[in-house]
Order: C-alpha cells, then sequence, then structure tokens
C-alpha cells in the first residue's frame, strides 16, 4: 500500500466520484465525527457522486439517504440500495431479491442467530438486526467485548455451513443467502440510476474502506485507498487497498478529501 502521496495527479483531475464504507471508515469509535461529515458535504459541494457502501441496515440506509449529502447508499453489503429524490420527494429501492424471497430467508436467520450465539461464546446478534431485512449480523466487537479470530472464524464457518456467504466487517460478521456482495449491486446501482458504466469508468472513481468484506472493491477500482486501521488487518487481505492514509478511521477519510480537493 502507497501514501496518498503517490496517487496520480491526473486521476484526481479526473475524479468523478468518492465511494467509501462507513464503520472504521467514516466513522470513529462508532461514531461519526464533525470532520467526517463536514468532509463528506465538501464532497457534494464539489459537485462529485458520494456513495456511501455499508454493511449497516435497511432502516439506517433510509436514514443515510434521505438525511446525508449522499447521492445514494448501498446497505446490507449489497442487498440493495436506495436513492432519496429530494425533487420527487422519492425513495428509489432496489433490492437484490424478491420480497417473497426475503419473507423466506428472514426466519432462517433468526434461527440462525440463535444458534450461533449459543455456540460461540461472547458474541451477539447485533443490536441492528431489527432494522435489517436481508442478513444477519452477528457483533464480534461493536456492544461485545472484542472476540479472538478463532472465534470469528467460527462464525464464518457456522454460516457457510448453513449455506451463507459470510463477510467480516471490522465489528461483525454478516451472513445472507446469495452471491451477491458490495460491488455487484454498486455497479447496478451506478448503470441503473446514473447511467455510468463502472467497468469502464473505474479510474474516475476512488473507493475507501478499511476491512475484509471491502477486497472486492480495492480489487476492482485502480485508485482504491484504505483509511490507516486497514494495517491491522493486513494479514487478512489478500488484495489491499492501492493507497493509505496516515490517519485512522473519519480522521483518515476527511484525510482522503483534504487531498482529493486540494489543489
Amino acid at each position: 500500500m502507497k501514501p496518498l502521496s503517490a496517487f496520480p495527479v491526473s486521476a484526481r483531475r479526473e475524479l468523478r466520484g468518492v465511494l467509501f464504507d462507513i464503520d472504521d471508515t467514516l466513522t470513529t469509535e462508532g461514531r461519526l465525527t464533525a470532520v467526517a461529515y463536514a468532509a463528506m458535504e465538501r464532497l457534494k459541494n464539489a459537485g462529485l457522486l458520494v456513495v456511501p457502501i455499508t454493511g449497516r441496515p435497511a432502516g439506517w440506509c433510509d436514514h443515510f439517504a434521505r438525511m446525508w449529502p449522499v447521492d445514494a447508499v448501498v446497505g446490507e453489503n449489497g442487498a440493495f440500495y436506495f436513492r432519496y429524490d429530494h425533487a420527487e420527494k422519492r425513495m428509489h429501492r432496489r433490492y437484490h431479491d424478491t420480497a417473497e424471497n426475503r419473507a423466506t430467508n428472514w426466519q432462517r436467520l433468526i434461527d440462525l442467530g440463535a444458534e450461533i450465539t449459543e455456540t460461540v461464546p461472547g458474541c451477539s446478534v447485533s443490536a441492528d438486526q431489527s432494522y435489517r431485512e436481508t442478513d444477519l449480523a452477528i457483533d464480534f466487537r461493536e456492544d461485545v467485548p472484542s472476540l479472538d479470530q478463532s472465534a470469528i472464524d467460527q462464525i464464518v464457518e457456522l454460516m457457510n455451513a448453513a449455506g451463507m456467504t459470510a463477510k467480516i466487517s471490522s465489528i461483525h460478521v454478516n451472513g445472507w443467502f446469495g452471491d451477491y456482495d458490495k460491488l455487484t449491486m454498486t455497479r447496478s446501482l451506478f448503470s441503473e440510476m446514473f447511467e455510468i458504466d463502472l467497468e469502464a469508468d473505474k479510474e474516475r472513481y476512488v473507493f475507501c474502506g478499511d476491512s475484509p468484506n471491502d477486497q472486492p472493491a480495492f480489487a476492482f477500482f485502480p485508485n482504491a485507498v484504505g483509511v490507516a486501521n486497514v494495517r491491522g488487518l493486513a494479514d487478512q487481505l489478500t488484495t489491499p487497498p492501492a493507497y493509505v492514509t496516515e490517519h485512522d478511521a473519519g480522521d483518515g477519510f476527511a484525510e482522503l478529501v483534504d487531498f482529493l480537493l486540494g489543489p
């Protein structure tokens, strides 16, 4: 991972948007700081596309899409995108699965959550689970004392054994039924809402993240950036970001924005 100073000047001049994870990338220790929110707003005011891509639940993403200075949000690790049209006062919601499939899978998620929390001491179903529509989030660090890697790996194994896709974030293991991910839905969002072919234009967009579930985006975007705390998970990354900030979390995000919008 190279420092931001190695980021090409030509790429900064051609920049069209910034996509980013939320937990421990935009936020710091579970909070959205003023400096990070202001950085996000500066991107929007500069005329760039601003899109959070998160594992957080549908209930939260509705709020993000309405209230934050963003163009859309991809949530629950690629299960959907929400885009709020302020002129029409209308929320555009696009899901990977049908409402019928989501309803069918819901009880399976609840049952598996109970099984995992009984099997792996110290973990918990995430406090935001009731706001989710498509996935199961098992907390190993947010509202519980941090678990070691062997416990996290056991959670992943239990999800995989149940036929789920499982991804590790900085705070949760998220599991869902289906073969989608953050990048898959992000490409659909850009095609359907913005008429942009990300495959053709990916060098014009920066993705910023911090954890293993960001790896598809790290691999896809040539100008992917990790906030400094990504270094703590380097042994879990087969595809690290091209660049890394000097500061952690929200301060690192603000550092990135300062760099991108600077002279």
